[in-house]
């Protein structure tokens, strides 16, 4: 009985070790929205972000993740088939999430292989398929599990960097998760 209970144990932590591994190569094959890095000041980074094709479900939280399980689930569908072709799209990262007045919204990344003719329509009506705006961005790096608050601080203390740069910006902020879901 303990040879097999040391079996049991022997092949969990091989199933483990395996898991881990498996989930390191998954996020390495993950293709990652393109940026190109422009200047590093401190402790933020002004980046310029080309167009990309995102899919956005928009709802009426005025929260950055007032809606995230719904809105992820309903995104994740689009990509893994419910589409007009049963096409499943590769995940990328990040996840972009917005929020103003008018709600708040959830993009996915459409891989860059894609042509906005070549996307299948998404068979939930509420999914866009849109352009991103290309520009610059200042990025302020934290990793960690993001909540409202957590994102909200980050907001704040990337506001008082950039005034204390003298960087002027449009108020716009968006949080851009990089972490696996």
């Amino acid at each position: 009985m303990i040879q097999f209970l040391k079996a049991i144990g022997i092949i969990l932590i091989i199933i483990s070790i395996l898991a881990v591994v498996m989930s390191y190569t998954l996020k390495q094959k993950t293709e990652r929205q393109n940026y190109r890095l422009v200047k590093t000041m401190q402790e933020i980074e002004i980046r310029f972000y080309p167009k990309a094709i995102l899919a956005t479900l928009k709802s009426p939280s005025e929260t950055y993740t007032g809606n995230n399980n719904t809105n992820f689930r309903k995104l994740a569908d689009y990509i893994f088939g419910s589409n007009q072709h049963s096409d499943k799209i590769s995940m990328t990262s990040p996840v972009h999430m917005e929020k103003n007045s008018d709600g708040s919204s959830m993009s996915f990344v459409m891989p860059s292989k894609y042509t906005m003719e070549e996307l299948p329509k998404p068979n939930d009506k509420n999914i866009e398929l849109h352009y991103s705006d290309e520009g610059y961005y200042a990025v302020v790096k934290f990793g960690g599990y993001a909540n409202e608050k957590i994102i909200l601080n980050k907001e704040t203390e990337l506001k008082q960097k950039l005034s204390e740069h003298s960087i002027t910006h449009n108020n716009k902020f968006v949080y851009l998760g990089y972490n696996a879901p």
